[in-house]
């Protein structure tokens, strides 16, 4: 069951040129703090169900440059959205933290350990988006202008979240998150539109596509994985043959690269864990900090 908790303080931070939000709980105790990053697409208030088991930590969870209520889109490098990540971990003067991320979001993370030492005390990563060394080699892009990511094609205008909840909420790969997540992820996921009627994606179609667009260019990353000294745990999920969102994109051979690092394979679970299941990812995240 939940813990009860109060709803986030959402604060805009002025780093990297840009405004980047930041949700922001209050502890009941003296815990190590924890910081979640998001998935391309997602914002920071995803990790509310997940979140809210853990009162006696501070929680911060962002909304990466171009998500969410954060400006700064669209992306053609990952390592800015790590450069924000450092900067905004100095600025508050968290360290000792636990990093938790998804996706991209773990990606981000791992990037900030390796150049910020101390910064993180442990980094759980669900999923994250780094590949084999292969895929970082010099190539074509993945994506151009005239031949852009499926995502530049999504709906953007909504009514409202009510209507936004309605349309998605029986369609692959929505119907695999557990109601209280969808929600969430529906409701923070809207802004005002500019013209003052109705709603639109707080990530814009664009943005998110030049996540997916740039995906390559921090080639650096198995590298930087070398020099990160503290307990990591990768949480790994079905890696299938089909090329959607539910198939692990990690590297099976990351928790090797790390110098400690776990692997935990999850083949019950497609990419979205977190969000299809918060229970067991926060079970997961409280054992390996010790508290479970």
């Amino acid at each position: 069951m939940t813990t009860a908790r109060p709803a986030p303080e959402t604060r805009l931070h002025a780093i990297g040129g840009t405004t980047i939000a930041a949700h922001h709980w209050a502890a009941e105790g003296d815990a190590a703090p924890l910081v979640f990053a998001h998935a391309t697409g997602f914002h920071g208030r995803v990790w509310d169900a997940i979140a809210e088991r853990f009162p006696a930590h501070p929680v911060h969870a962002l909304d990466l440059r171009g998500h969410g209520r954060s400006g700064g889109g669209p992306i053609h490098d990952w390592r800015v959205l790590a450069s924000d990540v450092a900067e905004f971990l100095a600025a508050e003067g968290i360290a000792g933290a636990v990093g938790i991320g998804h996706s991209m979001g773990a990606h981000t993370l791992l990037q900030v350990a390796a150049d910020n030492a101390g910064r993180f005390a442990r980094l759980v990563l669900f999923d994250p988006v780094i590949l084999a060394p292969a895929f970082y080699a010099p190539g074509e892009p993945l994506y151009t202008a005239e031949n852009p990511h499926p995502a530049a094609r999504r709906k953007r205008d909504f009514a409202s979240p009510e209507a936004m909840i309605e349309r998605f909420r029986e369609r692959d790969p929505y119907n695999l998150f557990d109601p209280r997540v969808f929600e969430d992820y529906c409701r923070h996921g809207l802004v005002p539109a500019p013209s003052g009627e109705g709603m639109e994606l707080a990530c814009s179609p664009e943005d998110e596509a030049s996540v997916y667009a740039s995906s390559r260019s921090n080639g650096g990353i198995l590298e930087a994985a070398k020099r990160v000294e503290i307990p990591v745990l990768v949480v790994r999920a079905l890696h299938t043959t089909l090329n959607d969102f539910k198939s692990s994109p990690t590297w099976p051979e990351l928790a090797k690269v790390l110098p400690r690092a776990t692997d935990l394979y999850r083949p019950d679970m497609t990419h979205f864990h977190p969000f299809q299941d918060p229970a067991d990812a926060a079970r997961i995240i409280a054992e390996f900090m010790g508290n479970g």
